[in-house]
């Protein structure tokens, strides 16, 4: 008996969808919301400075505007504090099991929020993101009260 010679022209056609037993398969429409783009740290934009005089044809707009002195983001001293708190609670294991039922879209974006944190080179999963969100809600509720974001909620989920 010979060997068969295949021909990989052909044997890649099929691979690519070219075979009438197992066509390509559509792409499925996308329903859950835009994914969650990198969060990246706000930069000032660099000054950029030219040796040439503006023309005498631009009229700037904005004649009694001034440009911020800061140009970062500054976060009030309360929040960080607050931010702390949560990471000390955050990097303690977890060990009590707790069961909460998400809808699609919610476990949805928290798997975007993963994988965009991955491409990042930032290690996070699900249960540490909830964990983060609850320390966050319960310590926001214990220094703002009926201010809080959860009161808040809760009022216009009860009215």
């Amino acid at each position: 008996m010979s060997k068969k010679n295949l021909n990989p022209a052909a044997l890649v056609n099929e691979l690519k969808g070219g075979s009438s037993f197992f066509p390509a398969r559509q792409q499925e429409p996308n329903n859950h919301k835009e994914a969650i783009p990198p969060i990246r740290p706000a930069q000032p934009k660099p000054k950029l400075k030219s040796d040439r005089p503006t023309p005498d044809t631009v009229i700037p707009r904005n004649h009694d505007t001034m440009t911020p002195s800061n140009h970062g983001i500054m976060t009030p001293p309360i929040e960080d504090e607050l931010l702390e708190t949560v990471r000390k609670a955050v990097k303690q294991i977890g060990k009590e099991a707790a069961t909460q039922r998400l809808t699609l879209d919610e476990k949805q974006g928290l798997v975007d929020i993963e994988y965009s944190y991955k491409r990042q080179g930032i290690k996070t999963s699900g249960n540490e993101i909830m964990r983060i969100a609850t320390n966050y809600i319960i310590k926001d509720f214990r220094h703002n009260g009926e201010n809080s974001i959860l009161a808040k909620v809760l009022r216009k989920l009860n009215s």
